[in-house]
């Protein structure tokens, strides 16, 4: 019975291990918790423009910010807002915003051109291009027409020099003038001696 309390005195007294490091450090308090950032949303400029409430999972706000709301304003003047969406939930969400970008292009060809619309702007490019294209095909067959003709003039050039080689002493006149006049001391020895043959005799 003794050696019984001599045990529970020994527990009370000496109590629970103490680590040395938490005797000698104090308790850092708890880190503090940053609250969540507030995120603002704002409604897109489709929801703003129709005065309706944009939900979480609006089909229309990633395709019309409220910084360009000119962008659904056009669309909608042709295709309707209904139209519009029934359009984005019928595409699958990577043909969307190219969807988008075609009603918005539309919607401004038909504003501009209320009969033809793009089809219009398409036929006016398509009659350019074949109108340069004519211009182009006109200017290559007269580039053509002129190298031929070069080529015919040298060609004849050719044959009368192969054919007449006599005839080559009668330009001498001539090409005794051009040497003269490229170059004024050119003197004909034969043309000067013939001119001092009176003064001689």
């Amino acid at each position: 019975m003794e050696s019984i309390e001599t045990n529970v005195t020994t527990i009370i007294m000496t109590g629970p291990p103490i680590s040395p490091s938490s005797s000698s450090e104090p308790s850092s308090p708890p880190a503090a918790t940053l609250p969540p950032p507030v995120v603002v949303i704002s409604p897109c400029a489709a929801c703003k423009i129709l005065r309706r409430r944009c939900a979480e999972k609006c089909v229309l706000a990633p395709y019309f910010p409220p910084t360009d709301p000119l962008k659904f304003t056009t669309a909608h003047r042709v295709f309707g807002a209904s139209n519009i969406i029934k359009f984005l939930q019928e595409l699958p969400e990577f043909q969307r915003a190219d969807a988008v970008s075609s009603m918005v292009y539309e919607a401004n060809a038909r504003l501009r051109d209320p009969v033809y619309g793009s089809a219009g702007a398409i036929c006016q490019l398509q009659r350019q291009v074949s109108e340069l294209q004519a211009q182009l095909a006109k200017t290559q067959a007269e580039l053509v027409n002129m190298q031929c003709q070069q080529a015919n003039l040298m060609a004849l050039v050719c044959m009368e020099m192969a054919q007449s080689p006599e005839a080559s002493p009668q330009h001498q006149p001539i090409d005794d003038f051009f040497n003269f006049q490229l170059n004024p001391n050119f003197i004909d020895e034969n043309n000067l001696i013939g001119s001092w043959e009176p003064l001689l005799t």
